[in-house]
C-alpha cells in the first residue's frame, strides 16, 4: 500500500476529483479552491494514491484540517487512518501542538475515525452544514503538554 504524498498544485484536480466521490455537490471543493489553497503559507496537502487526500494548515502552533476525504472503495482499509497521521506528522513538524477539525454530527464512520485517533470534542457549530446540520468540533493534542495560543 502505498503511502500518501505531499501535494501541489497539479494535484489539485485529482483531489477535487475524489472529494467529489465523497461529498454532497455543494459541499465539494474545485480544483481552483483547493489549488488557491495549497499556495498560501502554513496550507499543505496530501494525497493517497488509492483514492484519499486531506487538506490542512498550520498556523502558529495550531493546525486544522480543512478537509478529508477517501473514496468509499478505498474505505475500511486502514487508509483514511494513515493519512491522517500523515497529516498530524506534519503539522507537528511544522511546529503545531493541537489539530482541529470539524466533522458531521450525522458523519458516523468519519466521527469513529477520528475518535479512534484520539480526538475529542471541544464545541458545536449550531447549523454549520448546509441543511442545519451541526458541526462537532474535535481537537486532538499532537504533542503532550502543548498549550495554544488561542
Amino acid at each position: 500500500m502505498s503511502s500518501p504524498v505531499v501535494a501541489a498544485t497539479f494535484h489539485a484536480p485529482a483531489m477535487a476529483a475524489i472529494h467529489a466521490g465523497c461529498f454532497p455537490p455543494g459541499e465539494c471543493w474545485s480544483a481552483t479552491a483547493i489549488a488557491d489553497q495549497l499556495v498560501l503559507p502554513g496550507t499543505f496537502g496530501l494525497i493517497d494514491p488509492g483514492g484519499g487526500m486531506v487538506l490542512a494548515r498550520v498556523a502558529a502552533d495550531e493546525a486544522e484540517i480543512l478537509t478529508l476525504a477517501m473514496l468509499p472503495s478505498s474505505r475500511r482499509q486502514g487508509r483514511a487512518r494513515r493519512l491522517l497521521q500523515a497529516a498530524e506528522d506534519q503539522a507537528g513538524s511544522a511546529g503545531a501542538g493541537v489539530m482541529f477539525l470539524e466533522v458531521s454530527e450525522r458523519n458516523i464512520a468519519a466521527r469513529a475515525l477520528y475518535a479512534a485517533a484520539g480526538y475529542l470534542q471541544a464545541g458545536r457549530r449550531p447549523r454549520y452544514y448546509p441543511g442545519g446540520i451541526d458541526a462537532l468540533l474535535l481537537r486532538k493534542q499532537l504533542i503532550p503538554g502543548a498549550t495554544t495560543t488561542g
